[in-house]
């Protein structure tokens, strides 16, 4: 009868050490991808673009009153409150307003007007003195501090390779350039043009 060997201590701390950390690698591989995902998911569905005041109503006639009726609308759509400072807010054209130390309580929506005002919980000012959001078409594009694509909401088209550019005298003030969709607003929820 054999006697059985015994395997010295020191081989066996060894093996166990080394099961450990391919254990760790193993574990690591499985849950950061997965929790990278979640980060990503969650981050876009808890801030949203739910509506867009293209066109102001009325005359346009760049005074402060009606630059400010030109609004997009963030919402949180958690119970927790998100940290917009550094997350920005673009046009097609890349006209870019930066969130600056501003938090969007949960449950909670914010309109970003275009024209001057005085910046509270439920009303951001770009402080710009002309129009920003194009009435034919255009696309509001909302970005993390990464620089990470949130949420877009984009209406219009453009009609036989015109480009309508902010700079046209045209784009506000005459209305007969307008098409007959561009009055009024894009609702998120209603994925519709409101006249």
């Amino acid at each position: 009868m054999s006697t059985p060997t015994r395997t010295p201590a020191y081989i066996t701390v060894r093996r166990l050490a080394a099961a450990s950390v391919a254990t760790g690698a193993l574990v690591s591989a499985i849950t950061l991808p997965a929790s990278a995902a979640d980060h990503s998911r969650h981050q876009r569905g808890q801030v949203e673009i739910t509506a867009v005041q293209y066109d102001s109503p009325g005359r346009d006639n760049y005074s402060n009153r009606s630059l400010n009726r030109e609004w997009v609308e963030i919402t949180n759509t958690t119970r927790r409150s998100v940290n917009l400072d550094g997350w920005t807010l673009k046009n097609r054209d890349g006209q870019t307003y930066t969130f600056d130390h501003f938090r969007l309580a949960g449950r909670a929506t914010v309109r970003i007007h275009t024209g001057i005002g005085r910046d509270t919980r439920t009303d951001l000012f770009q402080d710009r003195r002309y129009y920003v959001w194009d009435n034919r078409s255009d696309t509001a594009t909302l970005r993390n501090d990464y620089g990470r694509r949130i949420d877009t909401e984009s209406w219009g088209h453009h009609r036989d390779g015109d480009k309508h550019r902010h700079g046209d005298k045209n784009r506000h003030g005459d209305k007969r350039h307008h098409g007959q969709y561009d009055r009024g607003q894009y609702d998120h929820g209603r994925h519709h043009y409101n006249r």
